[in-house]
């Protein structure tokens, strides 16, 4: 039995995702868990009201394909998520009627409605210590994290770990943008996260990604796979794989490895399938941003952190002056003036809320030139 299974799906035709899902749940027993009876909790990544084929968020095709083997287990499916937007009935059915999830109620399945959240303390959490998430996931016997292969600015790369984000409840996501501003404690704080909940399966949904400006106004990207593994952790190994990228390019890899959650390399794991005819050679996807080989407080490290760093910056021609940006923004680093975003430089934590929630791809991740040059060099 394998710990980790990549498999070839060229396509969303439903005949073809349901054997490739198969494939690649039965090769590592993904399933073996469920017994009848049980209640499973399906988390897909449904970020925002966008249609299936805009590569955002998971495929509804996928998640049918995977609902109907648990039903043949004898099991019930509730699928939900807290998309990056007001917790209320009125919005999170909104988003599940674009993202095509409401097609799939019927016996045995329904959508969360749920709006219910729960606080709980994490005295193991490392950087997490209370947590408020929506309720209904502790009501399940068992999670099981679908995502969708993505860029994302802060983190580099949305897949199964940063899934579990979307535990909690709509707008809270910017307090937490903001109790955790940098890469590093907000990675720790996605570990934690996964260790609170423990998926007992992650499957990502790689037929189409999303490169560049991700994790939403980027571009589709054909990947051709379906992954599926015993853990986020290992998901995630072989995501970055298919998109050229390692440890030191995702900082939830990264944490998962200094905590002894996942090895160091795809290489160490018991995989199932070839991710090298499978990669995507020329994926874009922002590096790690912090290039953080400068201790904190020295002289140098201030200078690198004014010249590599990267920041949100506005494309002016895109923006519609809608404002999401000024509202989303934890640090309220932004004021519209004119109908246009300014952003204060010195109250902004580069969370990258702004650029992740604009809905016209306004704003944007901005690298400079010297942190171009740097990440050509491989350091």
């Amino acid at each position: 039995m394998f710990d980790c299974s990549v498999v070839k799906c060229s396509s969303y035709d439903e005949e073809s995702v349901k054997k490739a899902l198969k494939e690649a749940v039965e090769k590592i027993g993904g399933l073996d868990f469920v017994k009848k009876g049980m209640k499973i909790a399906v988390k897909p990544n449904l970020v925002s009201f966008k249609k299936p084929e805009e590569a955002v968020t998971t495929h509804p095709i996928l998640i049918k394909a995977l609902v109907e083997m648990l039903l043949e287990k004898g099991a019930t499916v509730v699928i939900g998520d807290s998309p990056g937007g007001p917790h209320t009935s009125m919005y999170i059915n909104k988003v599940y009627t674009a993202t095509g999830m409401t097609s799939l109620e019927g016996e045995g399945i329904t959508l969360n409605r749920d709006l219910t959240e729960k606080t709980e303390e994490l005295p193991e959490g490392k950087k997490l210590k209370k947590l408020t998430y929506t309720a209904y996931l502790k009501e399940a016997d068992a999670i099981i994290d679908f995502c969708k292969l993505k860029s994302h600015g802060l983190m580099g790369m949305s897949a199964a770990v940063k899934n579990m984000y979307g535990t909690i409840p709509g707008l809270k996501k910017p307090e937490m943008h903001y109790q955790f501003p940098n890469e590093e404690d907000f990675a720790e704080m996605l570990i934690d996260l996964n260790e609170f909940f423990k998926p007992r399966l992650a499957v990502c949904d790689a037929i189409d990604g999303m490169e560049g400006n991700g994790p939403l106004n980027g571009s589709k990207r054909h990947i051709g796979a379906v992954i599926a593994a015993k853990t986020t952790y290992l998901c995630d190994l072989a995501a970055a794989a298919l998109i050229g990228r390692s440890i030191k390019d995702i900082p939830t890899l990264k944490a998962a490895y200094e905590r002894g959650l996942a090895p160091k390399d795809i290489g160490e794991v018991n995989l199932y399938g070839d991710i090298g005819s499978l990669a995507v050679k020329d994926f874009e996807a922002p590096p790690v941003r912090g290039l953080r080989f400068m201790r904190d407080g020295t002289f140098i490290h201030f200078i690198s952190s004014k010249c590599l760093a990267q920041k949100p910056a506005l494309k002016k021609k895109l923006c519609v002056g809608c404002g999401e940006c000024a509202r989303t923004c934890p640090a309220k680093a932004i004021e519209m003036k004119n109908k246009k975003p300014v952003i204060d430089r010195k109250k902004c934590i580069r969370c990258f809320c702004c650029q992740e929630f604009c809905p016209r791809a306004a704003m944007v991740v901005h690298r400079p030139l010297v942190a171009r040059a740097l990440n050509k060099m491989k350091l």
